[in-house]
């Protein structure tokens, strides 16, 4: 691939955030984070709030699968699919579009939405995995977004808890097994901009 093209997931508190737009940066490619609600809201002609509210609310949607699929006891636990299933189907779908199409034009770095597994085995791409220990994410979470503990603690157990819910029910996958990455960094351990450094220079490997 001519273009630089990295995904990169991280749970909450291993500074996805900040290195995404950071190695973007460096990389002289764009950071595509919140462009991808806004390309699959036009898509989807559904306002953009509406697929910013489907972006970050994947783990109502597990709740509603999980409800909908149990009982498995009568006929194999066959059950008509709810409507809002296969609204956020449509929404997934769309997405992978969005990626694949800026994986195949511009490159970029790409966070979550489980880009190593939408982009498995395309050639030049290059998979990053974020990690750390649960107290050292919730530490780091407090001190990148100004909050308290309580608050850090709370927006992880949702956060985590949704994002490994969209991979499992969407691709069958574990976000942690890191046989989906190339490279896997602890930085909650490695000082955030010294992952970016590790990442630029991992890319010049797949050039």
């Amino acid at each position: 691939m001519a273009a630089t093209l990295v995904t990169l997931s991280a749970p909450y508190g291993a500074g996805g955030s900040y290195v995404g737009p950071q190695l973007a940066e460096r990389l002289g490619v764009a950071f595509v984070d919140r462009a991808i609600p806004s390309e699959v809201a036009r898509r989807l002609a559904v306002p953009l709030a509406e697929a910013v509210r489907r972006d970050e609310a994947i783990g109502s949607l597990f709740d509603r699968v999980i409800r909908m699929l149990a009982p498995v006891g009568a006929a194999y636990g066959a059950r008509p699919m709810d409507p809002e299933a296969l609204d956020e189907q449509a929404y997934r779908l769309a997405t992978e579009e969005v990626i694949r199409e800026e994986a195949g034009t511009r490159g970029g770095v790409i966070l979550g939405r489980a880009g190593a597994l939408v982009l498995a085995g395309v050639p030049g791409a290059l998979h990053v995995r974020l990690f750390g220990p649960r107290d050292a994410r919730i530490e780091q979470a407090m001190r990148i977004e100004a909050i308290t503990r309580d608050e850090a603690t709370e927006r992880l157990a949702e956060n985590d808890r949704a994002r490994e819910a969209y991979v499992r029910h969407f691709y069958g996958a574990d976000p942690s097994d890191l046989r989906h990455y190339h490279l896997a960094l602890d930085s909650t351990l490695l000082d955030l901009d010294d992952c970016v450094d590790l990442i630029a220079a991992a890319t010049e490997t797949l050039r």
